[in-house]
């Protein structure tokens, strides 16, 4: 597919790596990557065209919370920031049935009779809208109503926030707590087959079912944070969505949009810290008052200013957990055994709805609509391309799909859309690259058509920066890109065709060659090391003492005996170190080519540079301590990526040290004048070293511990110094004095005086 023209621009650049790299999507997880438009992805990583998607309403409001249909199939939408209730009737016609005093409608439910019951937050009450006329229906003093739901009973039950208490409405103003879960929210409410009502709640992600006042079986503990919806199929399954942060961004929005309108004294929420561990449990932890960083690649609410007198809302927050899953859809089987049906560690799911056998569900990554099949198997069938998908409605033969951030409402048909487009992840090839030709495995049916398109940059988003899409290329064994060499590139897929004639797309490549960059040299360092005589270099010292003239053997009587020749030989000490000089470098190649390395040296005071070792690979070179006399010298090392690149496309750096002076001569030290009157004695001591300063001197009467001695000048630090010492009620007879010199290389000189 990719071959012939990718050979033939290889040789015609000689800055440009000589290996090609080709960038391939082929499986679900790198398609997910990137943005669908009319297009569905199946779990076997095959794209196809999506179910056609349709807006049928706008309420240009940021967020659609709820929607509930009524009995003549026409939908009721409540909305937030500035609480509108709209009737969207069965063709699609739209109008703003009532604006509620609260900033926001999270929960709606139809009862008897055409009315429609809308639950607002904050300071939640519960409204009763019939022919656009609305009243008070009931006003628990909670902060938030997030749930609603028509029992079989005909009573009307709430589920509300702070307290996480489930209230019975019979009648306007007649109502009481139905049951109290312990918990701080009840965020979904639906009736089970047998009429029981089903609640889920948050923080600690439980489901109840009520059996009466007061008494309650929890169903389920999802070990997740909030249970945000939960859907009774007719099999008597029930389906439920977990995830970890919708309350707090609903709170949030709440308080937002309700500052304006109040002029309340301050109020502050008890705020709920949720943190998820490695297990997915959910734990409650002490008050947490910083709000949670919002992700700026996702579209954010605008946030009011706060002005004074304002009312200021703190909403529960929640905590992003990197690495665990955010969210699961659950199946809990009429004999009350679990069933986890999806996770996700990326995205939070929403709402669920079961039609036909088949479940579908809603998520916050780019507005996505998935579907399961009864196999299992996840699809990918429609992106809304907004923040979220908050809801999912089945209307007639029809699903619609609630939107936040745009507040729009969607019809999915069965039917495919006739085009569509997917747009992939850009591709960083790590440095301006040169493209090769893209190809593609998939097929055309019918009349379908396909086409792809590229487009490159040099900044790591797409922006005006960019080129323009290029022109079509429709073969799929392999199309050369004429983008312009960049850093960044993307393609796009653009499909045609309908429901029996989508072309189909199963996996991509894009051929390149990255140019190639010359590698770095981080550190060069020369450090000497002391290293011990090894058994070789011993047993050489040994053979050499026995070669001596003389050998004695010294008995326990202290009487020496019979030596081999006449005398007595003195005994040597060997040293029991020898010094090594190591050269350690760092380097790396931006490209992860290997590399090659040559070392270099020459005296400070010399031009040319002289080879030690070329073309190794090792990171380490070491050198006898004794091999460079005394003086100062400069290292050199060059690093190549040769081993990985051919010819001219080779490239290299360099980097050279800091002059290292290499002193392995001791100081020379001498008497310069011993005096000695009674029990004192005066004794100057020159000491001198010819390639360091000196640093330091001390002595040491009759092998007792060593003495510092200051020099003359009072600071030792010259290559010549001078020193005077003077001794003290010295016993009467002959004394050893031992003095020492260091230099800056720690190398030690010595001399000694006899003081008679």
């Amino acid at each position: 597919m990719i071959g012939r023209s990718v050979a033939a621009f290889l040789s015609a650049l000689s800055l440009y790596a000589s290996g090609t790299a080709a960038w391939e999507m082929n499986t679900y997880a790198d398609f997910m990557r990137g943005r669908f438009s009319g297009v569905s992805l199946t779990r076997d990583g095959r794209m196809v065209l999506a179910p056609r998607l349709q807006p049928i309403f706008s309420s240009d409001e940021p967020s659609i919370w709820s929607v509930a249909e009524g009995p003549d199939k026409s939908l009721f939408v409540g909305t937030g920031h500035r609480g509108r209730l709209y009737r969207v009737d069965a063709k699609g016609v739209s109008s703003l049935l009532w604006t509620a005093p609260e900033p926001e409608i999270f929960a709606i439910a139809t009862g008897p009779g055409g009315a429609v019951f809308a639950g607002t937050s904050p300071d939640g009450k519960v409204y009763r809208i019939v022919n656009g006329v609305a009243e008070e229906y009931f006003a628990p003093k909670e902060r938030y109503i997030w749930s609603l739901c028509m029992g079989s009973d005909g009573a009307l039950y709430v589920g509300a926030g702070d307290t996480g208490k489930v209230y019975r409405v019979t009648a306007k103003g007649v109502g009481g707590v139905w049951f109290e879960t312990g918990q701080s929210h009840v965020t979904a409410l639906t009736l089970d087959r047998h009429g029981r009502v089903l609640a889920g709640t948050e923080p600690n992600g439980l489901i109840y079912r009520l059996e009466g006042k007061d008494k309650a079986f929890v169903l389920y503990d999802a070990a997740y944070p909030e249970i945000r919806t939960l859907f009774s199929a007719p099999d008597g399954s029930v389906y439920a969505a977990a995830q970890g942060g919708s309350v707090a961004q609903r709170t949030n929005a709440a308080g937002q949009a309700a500052q304006p309108m109040s002029q309340t004294p301050q109020v502050t929420a008890p705020t709920i810290s949720v943190t998820v561990t490695d297990e997915g449990a959910a734990v409650q932890s002490p008050p947490e008052l910083t709000p949670k960083t919002p992700d700026n690649s996702k579209p954010q609410q605008q946030t009011a200013p706060i002005l004074p007198g304002q009312t200021v809302y703190t909403a529960p927050t929640s905590t992003d957990v990197t690495g665990v899953d955010k969210s699961a859809l659950f199946r809990i089987s009429p004999d009350n055994t679990v069933e986890t049906l999806w996770t996700s560690k990326e995205e939070n799911i929403y709402d669920v709805l079961v039609v036909g056998g088949q479940v579908l569900f809603s998520t916050d990554e780019n507005g996505r609509i998935y579907r399961m099949g009864q196999d299992r198997r996840v699809t990918l069938i429609a992106q809304t391309n907004e923040g979220e998908t908050t809801r999912l409605v089945a209307s007639g033969d029809s699903i619609l799909a609630a939107t936040g951030s745009m507040g729009k409402l969607y019809r999915l048909s069965e039917s495919a859309s006739a085009e569509g487009a997917y747009e992939s992840p850009v591709h960083d090839a790590g440095s301006v690259a040169r493209w090769g030709q893209l190809g593609w495995r998939g097929e055309r049916k019918g009349n379908g058509k396909l086409l792809f398109r590229t487009r490159s940059g040099n900044s790591a988003r797409p922006d005006r920066t960019w080129s323009d899409w290029s022109a079509p290329m429709t073969d799929p064994a392999g199309v050369n890109v004429t983008s312009p060499n960049a850093r960044f590139i993307q393609w796009k897929a653009e499909f045609a065709g309908g429901t029996a004639s989508s072309p189909v797309v199963s996996g991509v490549s894009l051929a390149y060659l990255p140019q190639n960059n010359p590698p770095v040299v981080q550190s060069l360092n020369v450090v000497s090391q002391i290293m011990p005589i090894t058994s070789t270099s011993a047993k050489a010292a040994g053979q050499q003492a026995a070669s001596g003239t003389y050998s004695i053997t010294v008995t326990d009587t202290g009487e020496a005996g019979a030596s081999t020749l006449s005398g007595t030989p003195a005994q040597t000490l060997t040293r029991g170190y020898s010094q090594q000089i190591q050269i350690i470098w760092s380097a790396e190649d931006p490209d992860g080519d290997r590399l090659a390395y040559s070392l270099y040296f020459r005296g400070e005071d010399e031009t040319e540079w002289k080879l030690i070792r070329g073309n190794f690979s090792e990171t380490l070179y070491t050198l006898e301590g004794d091999v460079l006399a005394d003086g100062r010298y400069l290292f050199r090392l060059i690093a190549s990526d040769r081993p990985s690149n051919a010819g001219d496309a080779s490239r290299q750096a360099e980097l050279v040290s800091a002059p290292v002076l290499f002193d392995a001569t001791p100081p020379v030290v001498s008497s310069a004048g011993v005096t000695r009157t009674g029990a004192s004695a005066q004794i100057v001591i020159r000491a001198a070293d010819a390639a360091s300063a000196l640093r330091r001197a001390e002595y040491s009467l009759d092998a007792t511990a060593w003495i510092p001695i200051d020099s003359i000048d009072g600071v030792v630090d010259g290559r010549q110094e001078e020193f005077r010492l003077r001794l003290d009620s010295l016993a009467p007879g002959e004394h050893i004095v031992v003095i020492r010199a260091y230099d800056a290389s720690n190398n030690v000189g010595l001399a000694k005086v006899v003081l008679r």
